[in-house]
């Protein structure tokens, strides 16, 4: 995207979604019985596929989880005492770093934070999540990098039993990976009886945004030079695009529970699994029908068949086109790359939501929003955000082959509209920064999509440290 794009979209905004309704049970969010279930997980093993990868984002610095211990390193406020408070309970926990802190005792606090978060301890505050200690066992102690390995074992081997990995990571955290990974790799190996294939991969400078002041001009650099940031993680669908492996599940870093909670992860992991594989193979059934239809059987193939399909199954609902148009149509809308993303029901938690849109082109689609695309002066829009049943956990399996075999270019469905400015600060300086279109949303926006609820037991993020004090993390 050039600068002057850039410059367009700070000084224009981008449009807002046209949401149709949200995605509910019945209407978009599929809720499938255990006889279904049992379904997917069957053809999750059975299917056809050009090789399995976990793709897991892994990118940037740990900072955000640890906002309020910064906040309260010197002067201890509620989460710094609550971190000295629980401080055994902590996976990292070292007496030899922490000593045996007194939660009343301000100096004892602040020593907490620092230790936590300073060179003169751990030095969490700068390092990235994947290689933080987030769960204790009897035996051993992992960190988040650990726990998606024990994971991939479970479900995402191969047929050769190797099991592949992606991780998005920034370069100057890559020793830090590697030395974490090291530290695992071999035993894990031995233990789940697996042969780890593991590819790091940066996020692209190339990737980068400019950033603005909040009066829209350049924010310039003390040498002068115009700021660039990382765009957020739909820079990661051209790290995606480069994985050659057909069947990918996607998760983020963040979010792995303790092993007892493997079983009902991994069982809903193979039904998504299952649900996209036989959602591919429809797709590829009805092309390959377009492909051999000759005479009138094209049209009515997609009239009586594939139409119905897409309302009913994927909420696409076609513009009135003339019947010359129609298997044209029809056959864009197949040809295109497949995901499933699971639910949760809405707990409140932040984040984007599952929603039915109205795109540019007059057709309906399924959608993952997040809330900052959503004009809040739209009562309708409003209306549907607060009915929305649902929450999007980032927990999604994609198909990326056609129905010939061929890998899709998956920067051709992006949709550069839905991307959006945020407020952030550098250097105590206000800035605007552009974020492009998420990775599952606006870069996935033309893929075709279900919505598959899973429990919230599969739903374990760690957003700030005391979630390690979750029961899905002790």
């Amino acid at each position: 995207m050039t600068i002057d794009q850039q410059m367009k979209y700070f000084r224009e905004g981008f449009p807002w979604m046209k949401i149709d309704a949200p995605a509910t049970p019945g209407k978009g969010i599929e809720v499938l019985g255990s006889a279904a279930q049992e379904a997917c997980v069957d053809y999750s093993s059975k299917a056809r596929v050009a090789g399995r990868v976990k793709f897991v984002p892994a990118s940037g610095a740990a900072s955000r989880m640890f906002k309020d211990i910064f906040a309260g390193m010197e002067k201890p406020n509620d989460s710094v005492r609550r971190l000295t408070e629980n401080i055994r309970k902590f996976a990292f926990y070292d007496k030899a770093v922490f000593g045996e802190p007194d939660a009343a005792s301000d100096a004892d606090c602040a020593h907490t934070a620092a230790a936590l978060l300073t060179d003169a301890g751990l030095a969490y505050g700068s390092k990235p999540k994947g290689v933080l200690k987030f769960h204790r066992y009897a035996s051993e102690v992992r960190t988040a990098l650990a726990e998606h390995l024990v994971e991939g074992q479970e479900y995402m081997r191969n047929a050769d039993g190797s099991v592949n990995l992606v991780v998005t990571i920034s370069p100057e955290h890559r020793d830090l990976f590697e030395a974490a990974l090291g530290e695992i790799k071999e035993a894990y190996e031995k233990r789940y009886d697996v042969k780890y294939n593991i590819r790091f991969t940066y996020q692209s400078k190339d990737t980068d945004t400019i950033a603005v002041t909040p009066e829209n001009e350049p924010f310039l650099c003390d040498d002068g030079s115009i700021l660039r940031r990382p765009a957020g993680h739909g820079a990661l669908i051209y790290n995606l695009n480069e994985v050659e492996e057909e069947l990918v599940s996607v998760k983020n870093i963040d979010n792995v529970a303790v092993e007892s909670y493997l079983p009902v992860t991994a069982r809903y992991k193979k039904v998504l699994m299952g649900r996209a594989l036989q959602l591919r193979d429809t797709v590829f059934a009805y092309l390959e029908k377009l492909d051999a239809a000759t005479g009138g059987e094209a049209l009515r193939l997609a009239k009586e068949e594939i139409v119905p399909f897409l309302r009913d199954v994927l909420c696409i609902e076609l513009p009135a086109v003339p019947d010359a148009e129609l298997p044209a149509l029809v056959r864009t809308k197949l040809n295109r790359p497949v995901r499933v993303c699971g639910m949760v029901k809405n707990q409140g938690e932040p984040g984007g939501g599952p929603f039915v849109i109205r795109g540019k082109d007059g057709c309906t689609s399924l959608q993952i929003l997040e809330s900052v695309q959503i004009n809040p002066a739209d009562p309708s829009a409003v209306a549907a955000l607060k009915s929305a049943t649902h929450f999007n956990p980032v927990d999604l399996v994609c198909c990326l082959r056609d129905y010939k075999g061929r890998k899709f270019n998956l920067p051709d469905y992006v949709d550069p509209d839905a991307g959006f400015i945020s407020s952030k600060s550098f250097q105590g300086r206000e800035l605007r920064a552009l974020e492009l279109p998420g990775l599952w949303n606006g870069s996935m926006s033309d893929w075709n999509t279900l919505f598959v609820e899973v429990p919230l037991e599969t739903f374990n993020p760690v957003k700030v440290v005391l979630d390690l004090l979750r029961p899905a993390h002790q």
